[in-house]
């Protein structure tokens, strides 16, 4: 796709949301399940009673933490999201913090939703439970190629799966309330089982229960923040489209968390941190997710709709991966873009897809993947922290940049618009800030401290590469009054094992150049063979000096960089160019058998001052072809284009003729 096709992968709304939104809808098929879990520990009467009011303090945050990102999306419409306001508004170090936590959530977004996927699989097919991992990735590479292909084509394929989630999970509502109404019993399979409790929690115990359930129940808010990441994705006017959408999400989101936690409550959903604590549960068995028992329960006497549910929750999972496959590229190429990660992350690929940032992301999360074995609880932990660091710095973020805009003198229309949304940030940073202290507090000894660890660790990586940009920025800055000089003398070596065609055309080319001196040199590993290449070399009376260099120890690369050194020592004001002939070759393993004294050669010389190095190529008949594959996707490919053809090879017959290589080009 060219660059002028960009504006054909902005989205509606109607794509938008099940693009952008996946991630947060989909965190209800393990949010209430997380609630139910941390309170087993106590029994199963903390159950009915705690988990409402957990569940009403999530809603409440839930809304406070919307209405927050919506007068960021105003404020902030060009994508950089939480990194952007805390950067302008709070410094380059906080950005960076934020942008740590990010990248740490997105990576995280993808192995939880991808795990808990496979989890919901293995509810509705039990069988499969021993090949989580396997399952896992694979969803993963999925999900990678179709984001690869680019945003619209991939917002197009996501969309149908999440609004058939939206539909699903409704109408199991829906038929709920029927069947209440009839008369009819709802009960899920765990209903009569029982639950070992841990411990008698009481008092402060009992408290601080109760704050790491409702600290779990926040994994409901997570991916909230996508939609003010992914502003440049949406059609025109950007910043109110994505204001609605993020509306949307919020009442959709909550809508489905306080009806899916109600059934739970009301079917008598029974789920424990270990299997074990579980009386009743058939031995072998594993315990089925809290949206899956529910679905049995209400569709007791329609298996199909359970088996539904259960299959778009599935996806629902996989596509939330998709939320961090938009906005961790996006993220990237911004901090690329200012210097804080590598610059391959900044450019678009063929696809107009930030093709790199896809790929690393979808590395890293593989990673999570293997190592914690694609266990959701164990995943849970590492997840929130991040999520509520960019959450509570962006909102002080906010605070201030109203502040700032107040002091510079507005309408009273306008001042009294700015004073109302500081306080919706105020209120957002104030609760924002208070669970992130309740997460850290509960979750820092059962996992979150490898996120604690892993952000610092981010902050000083990217402190590291902004540091080495700029040195190497001051490093070739030219001077105020800097010329360019051009040198006195150009001299040209001509590397030479034997004659060969490839030897020619780099003669042939190093003539076409017209240096001030030429000469080809080779070395003496062999006297025999040196001997048979000399004698070659004057029945061609070929019109360059050969020189021989010694070499006792049957070294190659040494002798001849210390030659080409001593030549540039000799005259440091000329330019010596070294040409070398290589092997184009079309197979990887064909590379490990030609030009290995070629790249060691090369890789010495680049070390040296005033010393240019020319590869020479000769194409193989093997490599005949290769310029119709397809090219790779790299860093600046949408700025390359097509491949230029290859300079024409006609110039053997003519080698000792003086005229140059044509190096014309097609466009």
């Amino acid at each position: 796709m060219r660059s002028e096709n960009l504006a054909e992968t902005e989205l509606p709304k109607k794509i938008a949301l099940p693009v952008f939104a996946s991630d947060a809808l989909s965190s209800n098929a393990y949010a209430t399940q997380e609630i139910l879990l941390v309170l087993s520990l106590g029994g199963a009467a903390l159950l009915s009673q705690y988990t409402p009011w957990i569940a009403l303090g999530v809603v409440v945050i839930y809304f406070v933490v919307v209405a927050s990102y919506r007068q960021n999306v105003h404020a902030y419409p060009s994508g950089g999201g939480d990194y952007e306001v805390v950067t302008k508004n709070l410094g380059e170090r906080a950005g960076i913090v934020v942008a740590g936590a990010l990248l740490v959530d997105y990576v995280m977004t993808v192995a939880v939703s991808i795990a808990s996927a496979t989890q919901n699989i293995a509810s509705a097919v039990p069988s499969v439970n021993r090949h989580l991992v396997l399952i896992s990735v694979i969803l993963i590479l999925i999900v990678t190629f179709m984001n690869l292909r680019g945003v619209r084509e991939s917002g197009i394929a996501f969309a149908i799966p999440t609004y058939a989630f939206i539909v699903a999970i409704f109408s199991m509502v829906i038929y709920a309330l029927i069947r209440i109404g009839g008369g009819a019993t709802l009960e899920a399979e765990s209903a009569n089982w029982q639950i070992k409790p841990e411990a008698t929690f009481a008092g402060l115990a009992l408290v601080f229960l109760m704050a790491r359930a409702f600290s779990s129940g926040t994994t409901a808010l997570t991916g909230v923040e996508a939609v003010s990441n992914g502003v440049p994705a949406f059609k025109k006017p950007k910043s109110k489209n994505a204001a609605t959408t993020l509306f949307l999400l919020g009442l959709i989101s909550m809508t489905m968390f306080v009806s899916i936690t109600w059934l739970a409550l009301y079917t008598k959903v029974k789920v424990g941190e270990r299997s074990a604590d579980l009386i009743g549960l058939p031995e072998g068995q594993a315990q089925k997710t809290v949206i899956a028992q529910v679905a049995n329960a209400v569709f007791s006497n329609f298996k199909p709709g359970a088996l539904i549910v259960s299959i778009v929750t599935a996806l629902i999972l996989v596509l939330a991966a998709n939320t961090a496959f938009n906005g961790f590229p996006v993220l990237g190429s911004i901090l690329a873009r200012d210097g804080f990660l590598p610059r391959q992350l900044h450019t678009r690929g063929d696809r107009l897809a930030f093709s790199n940032g896809i790929v690393v992301l979808a590395a890293m999360a593989v990673v999570l993947i293997v190592v914690f074995k694609a266990d959701v609880s164990k995943l849970i932990q590492l997840y929130i922290v991040g999520v509520f660091i960019s959450f509570t710095l962006s909102q002080l973020g906010m605070i201030r940049h109203w502040t700032r805009l107040l002091k510079a003198g507005v309408s009273p229309a306008e001042r009294r618009s700015m004073l109302r949304t500081r306080v919706i940030n105020t209120i957002g940073f104030l609760l924002c800030g208070t669970v992130l202290i309740i997460v850290l507090m509960t979750k820092f000894t059962r996992g979150a401290w490898i996120v604690c660890l892993a952000i610092p660790l981010l902050y000083l990586l990217m402190r590291a590469i902004r540091s080495h940009y700029d040195r190497v920025a001051a490093e070739i800055a030219p001077g105020p009054d800097e010329r360019v000089e051009l040198p006195p003398r150009v001299y040209a070596v001509v590397l030479v094992s034997k004659v060969h065609r490839p030897t020619l055309r780099a003669i042939a080319y190093a003539r076409a150049t017209r240096p001030s001196t030429l000469e080809a040199i080779t070395v003496a590993v062999d006297r025999d063979d040196t001997n048979k290449l000399a004698q070659e070399w004057e029945r061609r009376e070929i019109p360059v000096p050969l020189k021989v260099l010694d070499s006792p120890y049957r070294e190659i690369t040494r002798p001849v960089v210390d030659y080409i050194r001593s030549l540039q020592r000799t005259s440091p004001r000329d330019v010596v160019i070294v040409y070398v002939p290589e092997y184009v070759v079309g197979r990887w393993w064909e590379q490990l058998l030609h030009n290995q004294s070629a790249l060691r050669l090369k890789a010495r010389l680049l070390f040296t001052p005033g010393v240019m190095l020319v590869s020479v190529p000769w194409q193989l008949l093997s490599s005949k072809g290769i310029e119709d594959r397809p090219e790779s996707e790299g860093p600046g490919s949408v700025r390359r284009g097509q491949p230029a053809p290859e300079v024409a090879e006609a110039f053997v017959d003519n080698e000792f003729s003086g005229t140059p290589p044509s190096t014309d080009r097609t466009p």
